[in-house]
């Protein structure tokens, strides 16, 4: 990978680390829920569940959507379907003592598990690969992608449950904090429309 391909690269990882969608939208409903070390095994789950994807991605999985387009339908649909269960749970949240509340913040190997049906995560993903990530010396540079994702990623989702976190002080009565969880809910289900828009 050249220099000016690292760099390319590098910036396209931090413009959709950073950028709104469901693993940065309920870290930041986390965040202010339930303040950031409860949050951060929400965090590595995410971080490291994406590498692996991505990883997982350049080493052949991506070519299962090529064979079984329909697939492509059911991750569409299928994460949709729980992108609207996550939002109704963040709206009915009461914090980490409310009445209706989920009482716990999403575990590594839940948020983990997340990134396999989410659609986001699964564009940015095929993304690098495909446009990121030179056939000479692949598996090398595989690992290399990988690597930047993560480190890039990391700071990035690190950010929106921080700043989730500063909010957690101001939200400190219970009726703003549900203000605040229904409107985060449907940003989520707002952020589905790009995807259930998308053809084929």
């Amino acid at each position: 990978m050249t220099p000016d391909l690292l760099i390319a690269f590098a910036a396209y990882a931090f413009v959709t680390s950073i950028t709104p969608g469901p693993n940065n939208t309920m870290l930041l409903v986390s965040g202010a829920n339930f303040g950031f070390r409860p949050t951060f095994p929400h965090i590595l789950g995410v971080n490291l569940g994406f590498s692996a994807m991505v990883l997982a991605v350049g080493l052949g999985i991506g070519g299962v959507f090529v064979a079984f387009p329909l697939l492509h339908d059911v991750l569409r649909y299928g994460g949709a379907l729980y992108l609207l269960y996550l939002a109704w749970q963040i709206a009915r949240s009461g914090g980490m003592s409310g009445e209706g509340g989920r009482g716990k913040p999403m575990t590594f190997l839940q948020a983990a598990a997340f990134q396999w049906i989410n659609p986001k995560a699964w564009i940015m993903a095929i993304g690098a690969v495909a446009t990121y990530t030179p056939q000479n010396g692949y598996f090398f540079n595989i690992l290399i992608v990988t690597l930047i994702f993560a480190l890039v990623n990391g700071p990035c989702v690190t950010a929106w449950a921080g700043f989730g976190t500063l909010l957690k002080g101001l939200l400190d009565h219970a009726t703003l904090l549900r203000v605040f969880n229904v409107a985060m809910a449907l940003l989520l289900v707002a952020s589905l429309y790009p995807i259930l828009a998308m053809n084929g």
